[in-house]
């Protein structure tokens, strides 16, 4: 009979080489209902016994609170972005940079298919993914460990007790896309633009739950350390129990190459991902590391890029849409076309000086572009028709006739009226926004009723609502208007920086409102800032801080955020702003190994940065502590060796 702790191992094991069965070789070997059943038991066992629970089980894929924040992260090499080649000639040409580069009569490349998705950094110590980072800028990137830890073909244990930095390409799959769009849909949501922005919105999401309804995908295409050649590192990656993507070729010369791109953007639609080129790599790592890299690229690597999609159709019409900022955007409306397996019937025109630039005119034939299923672009006028007519620039705004103004500088016109129903429809959805305050059903039919029936005139409207309204707009029974006023309930109860992002101030995403929220803390001490102490909040610009302080001054903003604290909402954070953390960490480096007990990598490696100290992958003469908590690795040795200050989990404590 054996013990729990051993029957848990075993069932860990066991669901360990289906996942990667399932997951990453596409070859399950058991029914999804003996998988459940396996989960299910391990899911009992961890439930009577908690203190056997350990990270890489499979039952914590998706497990703890949702983020307050995403934390930075240092790269210990940069995450270089790619050159690119846009023909074969151009390809050849850097082939032919690269031989006198390498004083070589000959070398190989690698050609893996370019996947149109989001770089990130997995890292893994003594086998366990200990964290997973963003690209970001190239030098440092966000800590989103917890979404990516829901993706299944992410191991969270390797086949090997190494240390190790993968990375990789994650990525929506196209069915998967169309499904998620759907259900979008269904539920009043706007739809995904294309597959690259449905995974980056799934990986910034703060709540890992959200993350692991959809289902994102990985393939990994870099190791560190890193063996004698490029293929042999994709071997090394497989044989750890990642996904590499097949579709890949040793090339001995420049026409392999070209075959072997020519090949896949002719298939391209074969697959079920998008991918708008091929990334090339010199083969062999010495020579990777004598051609060395530029500020921003490696020498030794480049993205020979597919021809964008095109076609040719009518401009039957330019219509003007008004966003919740006031903003009017030309866009196209097209005679229908088929485009890489999508219909097309608008495409962005971005704004008059762009028509301009162009020389489009209503009815004109023109040719259109699409990248990656990107929105559909028009990148010139193909035959003027006799019958075209000029777009008419806006002089009223196209949906309550109010005033239209262009600043000197800006590219937009605005509509200046603060009742413009279509203003205020945009400034709803964006409130009721997943990234926003999540009230979910308020979707665009909902909100057209709840402005033309005039039963709300800002978003603090909604907290006025009740039963019997709402009952009376179509498709609203009782059942669901009692949910719909469940989740504006809800929505009082959310953090603070969701209340600053929802206001919808010019510039201001979702993460320079969690910015201002955690240095800041308060919706008071935000509107009692002046902009050169806005200017002192991480990544906030004097442009930026402009645009906070005039929002926050104008008297209908003024009495919108007393409307919306009467109503309940959060103003405040609940941790002290930053700005009153004292900087004791600042300037100094530090090193996180083994499993801390009583907080998280993430939240070690938040608390370092609020004190102005950073967090590194690997331990050097430039660091200066060492934390070292249960199973501390390699990285404890070398901290030993070279002399480095080692801190226990309570010495960490202590210094806090």
């Amino acid at each position: 009979m054996r013990n729990a702790a051993t029957e848990i191992e075993h069932l860990r094991e066991k669901i360990r080489q289906h996942e990667h069965q399932y997951y990453v070789l596409a070859k399950p070997v058991v029914s999804d209902y003996e998988f459940d059943q396996m989960l299910r038991e391990l899911q009992r066992l961890e439930a009577e016994n908690p203190h056997l629970i350990t990270p890489d089980s499979p039952t914590q894929r998706v497990g703890g609170q949702p983020a307050k924040e995403f934390p930075s992260y240092t790269f210990s090499h940069p995450m270089l972005s790619l050159e690119n080649a846009y023909s074969p000639e151009e390809f050849a040409d850097w082939a032919r940079r690269v031989l006198q580069l390498a004083k070589a009569e000959a070398v190989d490349f690698v050609a893996e298919l370019k996947i149109d998705g989001l770089s990130v950094e997995l890292i893994y110590e003594d086998g366990l993914l200990g964290k997973a980072v963003t690209r970001g800028d190239g030098q440092t990137g966000e800590v989103v460990t917890g979404n990516v830890r829901t993706i299944r073909s992410v191991p969270l244990r390797l086949h090997e007790n190494v240390s190790v930095e993968i990375r990789g390409e994650i990525f929506l799959g196209l069915k998967a896309f169309r499904n998620l769009n759907d259900e979008r849909e269904q539920a009043g949501e706007a739809r995904f633009a294309n597959p690259r922005n449905a995974a980056a919105g799934s990986l910034r999401q703060l709540d890992p739950g959200i993350a692991a309804k959809r289902p994102l995908d990985f393939y990994g295409y870099a190791i560190l350390p890193a063996s004698p050649t490029q293929a042999t590192n994709l071997e090394r990656i497989s044989a750890l129990g990642l996904k590499v993507n097949p579709h890949r070729k040793l090339c001995r010369s420049v026409d392999e190459v070209i075959e072997f791109s020519t090949y896949w953007e002719e298939h391209r639609d074969d697959l079920d991902y998008e991918i708008d080129g091929v990334v090339v790599k010199v083969n062999a790592l010495d020579i990777q590391e004598m051609l060395g890299s530029t500020a921003k690229s490696p020498r030794w690597a480049i993205a020979l890029k597919f021809r964008a999609r095109q076609a040719t159709t009518k401009l039957v019409d330019i219509r003007v849409q008004v966003g919740r900022t006031g903003a009017l955007t030309p866009v196209a409306v097209l005679e229908p076309v088929q485009l890489g397996g999508t219909t097309i019937r608008n495409a962005t025109l971005h704004n008059e000086d762009e028509i301009e630039r162009l020389g489009v005119q209503i009815n004109d034939r023109v040719l259109i572009e699409r990248g990656g299923d990107v929105i559909p672009k028009i990148v010139s006028v193909v035959e003027e028709a006799p019958d075209r007519r000029p777009f008419e620039k806006p002089i009223a705004c196209p949906v309550c006739g109010g005033e239209v103004f262009r600043s000197e500088g800006e590219v937009v016109r605005r509509c200046l009226s603060q009742t413009c129903p279509a203003k205020l429809k945009e400034a709803l959805l964006h409130w009721a926004g997943r990234r926003a305050l999540k009230i979910d059903g308020l979707g665009e039919r909902l909100v057209d009723q709840l402005v033309e029936k005039d039963l709300v005139r800002d978003v603090s409207g909604l907290y006025e609502l009740n039963q019997e309204q709402l009952e009376g707009l179509e498709r609203m029974g009782p059942k669901s208007a009692e949910n719909l006023l469940t989740e504006i309930a809800a929505s009082r109860s959310l953090e603070f920086w969701r209340v600053v992002f929802g206001l919808g101030i010019r510039h201001v995403g979702e993460r320079t409102a969690q910015l201002l929220a955690e240095h800041l803390g308060s919706m008071a001490r935000l509107q009692q800032a002046s902009q050169e102490e806005l200017e002192l909040v991480h990544e906030v610009g004097p442009k930026l801080a402009e645009s906070i302080y005039k929002f926050l001054r104008q008297p209908e903003n003024v009495a919108l955020i007393e409307r919306l604290r009467r109503s309940g909402l959060q103003m405040e954070s609940t941790a002290p702003p930053l700005s009153s953390i004292p900087a004791v960490f600042a300037g100094k480096a530090f090193v996180l190994t083994g499993t801390l007990e009583g907080m998280t990598r993430e939240e070690a490696t938040a608390l370092i940065e609020q004190r102005g100290g950073r967090v590194t992958a690997s331990v050097s003469r430039k660091t200066i502590f060492v934390i070292a908590g249960k199973d501390a690795g390699s990285k404890l040795d070398k901290a030993r060796e070279l002399g480095v200050q080692i801190l226990g989990e309570d010495e960490f404590r202590a210094m806090l």
